[in-house]
């Protein structure tokens, strides 16, 4: 029997039919490379654009209730984005389960769609996938360091080990926080205009930062407005992603 990231079982019977998706990465990742096969998905799941899935609902607070009455061959699922008690209510009515780990880089996140992709789901190696790949297997040297938030009431920033964090790090922005030892610190706006930095980078999710919220906290600091898609999914958007994050970053 083949295991998750987690090293939980996944019992599945045969390739999956039908599944449903409650994280919009993995959804596009999916549908992408065979569409037709997610029947559910959140209301986060805006990938690809022709998705005619059902709703369940969002990532933190799907409804599980409706999940369940999909009776899908396969959920997937993530362990930042969905809660344990949703996964082993889904688990507890017979529907096997595939979560994937919080990846810390590029690489790994990779790795981890491709396995869910060609193990899980009996799909071969998408072109997009190994593009990718070739596209972000570089680390450059470092040209700016930056200051990540990704909420803000409170401030919430990008700490060390995080997808995005990596992303960045391909792209020669260092993460002012990467050695700070959480993974999203909560420090204060004080704290947030001392630390040394020559970039704040504002993504548009998970909070919708905009030239007219975010920026003003950072006078006199150069800042760059980014897709939260191009900067956090692990998924076909990547292809797209390194040309769209140079031209928002102003890289060159």
């Amino acid at each position: 029997m083949i295991a998750d990231d987690l090293g939980e079982p996944v019992p599945l019977a045969g390739p999956p039919r039908t599944v449903v998706s409650l994280v919009p990465s993995l959804t596009d990742a999916i549908e992408t490379s065979r569409p037709g096969l997610v029947t559910g998905a959140t209301d986060y799941c805006t990938h690809p654009a022709e998705l005619a899935a059902r709703r369940v609902g969002g990532s933190k607070y799907p409804r599980v209730d409706d999940v369940l009455a999909l009776r899908p061959d396969l959920v997937v699922a993530n362990a930042e984005e969905n809660r344990p008690e949703d996964v082993e209510r889904i688990r507890a009515d017979g529907i096997p389960v595939w979560v994937t780990a919080a990846a810390a880089t590029v690489p790994e996140g990779l790795g981890s769609v491709r396995r869910l992709l060609t193990q899980g789901l009996d799909i071969p190696e998408p072109g997009w996938l190994v593009e990718a790949e070739e596209l972000w297997r570089e680390l450059p040297e470092r040209h700016a360091t930056a200051v990540i938030p990704v909420w803000r009431r409170p401030w919430v920033v990008l700490g060390r080990d995080t997808f995005a964090g990596d992303v960045l790090a391909r792209l020669g922005v260092a993460n002012a926080y990467a050695d700070d030892p959480e993974r999203y610190p909560r420090p204060t706006l004080d704290e947030l205009r001392a630390k040394p930095k020559d970039l704040v980078v504002l993504p548009d999710e998970p909070y919708e930062f905009t030239a007219d919220d975010g920026p003003e906290s950072f006078p006199g600091t150069r800042y760059a407005l980014v897709s939260g898609r191009h900067l956090t999914w692990c998924g076909p958007s990547l292809v797209e992603a390194r040309e769209a994050l140079r031209t928002a970053l102003s890289l060159g």
